[in-house]
């Protein structure tokens, strides 16, 4: 018999050859017996292995807490909420603060890279030209009586696999599951007559549904009071970074390679957002643009990777339905699985970043694009994907993309972005060169003859040769941001010659990885989710001290005032060590102020009890293990600072103090 995870690779190669047939739009058919064998892949899995850690994982129990101790809740409850918006309370704000923290040491210090933070509105012309504006759609359908939306796909999938639960028989179950799976695949007017053949309703209502449209899942809005500068919220932070390149690029002193970086929030529209904080309206990003020369992507800095071992999902396992396999880097880059030096360098980079941060890396894993999931000019692409009661989760993404945003923005803008290299031995090389004869093209254009001057002088050998020809034939119209302008063969001047070059020029590639700040703090917090053995309703969160919402408690044995003023004087002690910390000095027993604390996950926990106020030492609380040592006030802020920073290891610490007995925890 097959392992589990020998029969989810069968699943996933099936998915992939899925994926593939609707990307190549392959006919219906087709692609029906392809979802055919990919359901009963499935059904062999769900049938061999019925139980596993999606099915067992505590999500409401998860979700209580998550409320209860207010790190997200829906936004507006008041109001009534609002699908897809959060509100991050103390413990999330802390915990993502704490994320974004680390993040930021371990990628824009330790790699030395230029930060920047772009405007999150957006002018249309600027999405345009990244091709948001024509692919962020999705088809949805309204209710007829509330204008409730919904995506069409996908509540055709949901509607289809209740209606297979209740099915009265084989071959039905299967047409209806069947229906699901191809949800996304269907044309609106496909859409139209299925949802009228099985008078699908609204699913919260019941009232009618409008005819499936097209939506476009940016947020629009304009710029100023006059409406005619259109805009969106970004959906993405990286067009602000490729815009900002030019300067970036003089900032540092005109030398590749070097990274930009920006976190921030980004926007996008569902539809029906679902699944908690890993399909939302507003989420938090970090980006970053590693900018290189394309023909040169090694790296020097590869070699302190090159050993690390990281679980691999190649498009190569994917497709003979295989499981992902742990290989070292160096190993992957030189056998071609990795496409470059550069690309592998940042995978390194993400891998130890998620080791840092405390995820589960048994619940880790890279999973290479398919070429059916890859845009047309990407080289390579890596999804790091944790493992959460959701299934596999993509949170991170580290792709190769050539140089395709610089080109399209030079293309809108009609302005030049490039950088360039010194040639070791100069060459010599014909040039053709476009000369807009300035003063007439100033009588007939006006001030917008200043945009046709750096379009025209831009225009490389080829594309100066083709508009001559043009020329030769007539008028020729030219549309350059978005304004046209026709010219004739007197507004411009063709020039050969011959020129000395000292340099090459070209137009930088870039390796992005990208991280989705909320989906990796979910994955973290389900990854953290425990409870204490033999007590089920003691939940807690095993959380790297790393990015722990608070680093230690301080808690008095009991609320005797007599404590008050040691308490404070170690608060200042640790505050002065950047030790976050937490007071209970509430009434309730000291099991019970613990139970509290680890339900936030603090780490460390400092009580204060009437042989402090003696000798001036105090019981310091390991969570994981529930283990005391005790130590002098005037060591504990730095030991903790320790212990939190990773300096330290709790094991080395109850080697040095020794383990305090205190009896149980109640």
């Amino acid at each position: 018999m097959s392992s589990r995870e020998e029969m989810e690779a069968h699943v996933a190669q099936q998915a992939g050859i899925v994926r593939q047939l609707k990307k190549e739009k392959a006919p219906k058919e087709e692609i029906q017996a392809a979802v055919a064998e990919l359901l009963a892949r499935k059904d062999l899995l769900a049938t061999s292995f019925p139980k596993e850690e999606e099915d067992t994982f505590n999500r409401e129990g998860f979700e209580d807490l998550m409320k209860r101790r207010f790190f997200y809740a829906p936004a507006f409850e008041m109001y009534g909420g609002v699908a897809g918006l959060y509100d991050y309370g103390p413990s999330g704000c802390a915990l993502l603060s704490n994320l974004t923290s680390e993040w930021r040491r371990h990628f824009v210090l330790e790699e030395s890279m230029l930060e920047v933070s772009c405007p999150s509105l957006t002018p249309s012309k600027v999405l345009e030209a990244s091709g948001h504006v024509e692919r962020f759609a999705d088809i949805m359908v309204r209710d007829a009586v509330t204008g409730d939306c919904h995506r069409a796909d996908h509540l055709l999938e949901d509607i289809m696999a209740a209606k297979a639960k209740e099915a009265k028989t084989e071959a039905e179950r299967k047409e209806l599951e069947l229906i699901g799976h191809m949800a996304d695949t269907y044309s609106i007017e496909e859409l139209k007559e299925l949802f009228a053949r099985f008078e699908i309703k609204s699913p919260f209502t019941g009232n009618d549904l409008l005819d499936p449209i097209e939506f476009n899942m940016m947020f629009k809005t304009d710029i100023g009071p006059t409406g005619d500068n259109p805009a969106f919220l970004r959906p993405e932070t990286a067009q602000g970074i490729f815009l900002a390149f030019k300067r970036l690029y003089e900032f540092n002193n005109f030398r590749l390679p070097f990274a930009g970086a920006q976190i921030g929030t980004a926007y996008r529209n569902e539809i029906s957002p679902r699944a908690g904080l890993l399909r939302v309206r507003e989420f938090p990003l970090a980006e970053i643009e590693h900018f290189l020369d394309p023909e040169d992507k090694s790296n020097p800095k590869f070699a302190t990777v090159r050993d690390i071992e990281v679980p691999l999902f190649s498009g190569k396992l994917q497709t003979a339905g295989k499981p992902a396999e742990k290989m070292t880097l160096g190993a992957a880059v030189d056998q071609g699985i990795i496409a470059n030096e550069t690309l592998g360098y940042f995978l390194g980079r993400i891998y130890l970043f998620a080791v840092s941060i405390g995820v589960d890396m048994e619940r880790f894993r890279f999973r290479q694009h398919m070429p059916t999931e890859m845009a047309h000019y990407a080289c390579d692409c890596w999804d790091g994907e944790m493992k959460t009661s959701y299934g596999w989760i993509e949170c991170i993404g580290c792709a190769d993309r050539s140089c395709y945003d610089l080109v399209a923005h030079a293309k809108a803008c009609g302005k030049e972005i490039q950088a360039s290299v010194p040639l070791t031995t100069p060459i010599v090389q014909d040039v053709v060169q476009c000369q807009p004869i300035k003063g007439v093209m100033g009588k007939m254009f006006k001030k917008d003859a200043k945009l046709l001057f750096p379009y025209l002088e831009g225009l490389n050998n080829d594309q100066v040769v083709e508009l001559e020809q043009q020329l030769q034939a007539g008028e020729v119209t030219l549309t350059v941001q978005e304004k046209e302008f026709t010219i004739t063969s007197e507004m411009v001047k063709i020039v050969r010659k011959q020129e000395k070059i000292f340099e090459r020029k070209f137009v930088p590639g870039v390796i992005e990885p990208t991280f989705g700040l909320g989906r990796i703090l979910y994955a973290l917090l389900e990854h953290s989710f425990q409870v204490r053995e033999g007590d089920e309703q003691r939940q807690w969160l095993k959380l790297h001290p790393t990015v722990a919402p608070v680093k230690c408690s301080l808690l008095p044995l009991t609320n005797n005032s007599e404590f008050t003023s040691t308490i404070d004087e170690l608060s200042v002690l640790l505050t002065r060590a950047n030790v976050s910390t937490r007071r209970d000095e509430s009434g309730v027993s000291i099991g019970r102020r613990y139970a509290r604390t680890d339900e936030i996950g603090i780490p460390f926990g400092i009580t204060v009890d009437f042989d402090t106020l003696k000798d001036r030492t105090v019981t310091l609380r390991d969570r994981n293990s529930m283990q005391q040592i005790r130590l002098s006030m005037d060591e504990v802020a730095s030991v903790v600072s320790d212990l939190s920073q990773g300096f330290l290891t709790w094991e080395a610490a109850l080697a040095k103090y020794g383990l305090c007995q205190t009896g149980q925890e109640k």
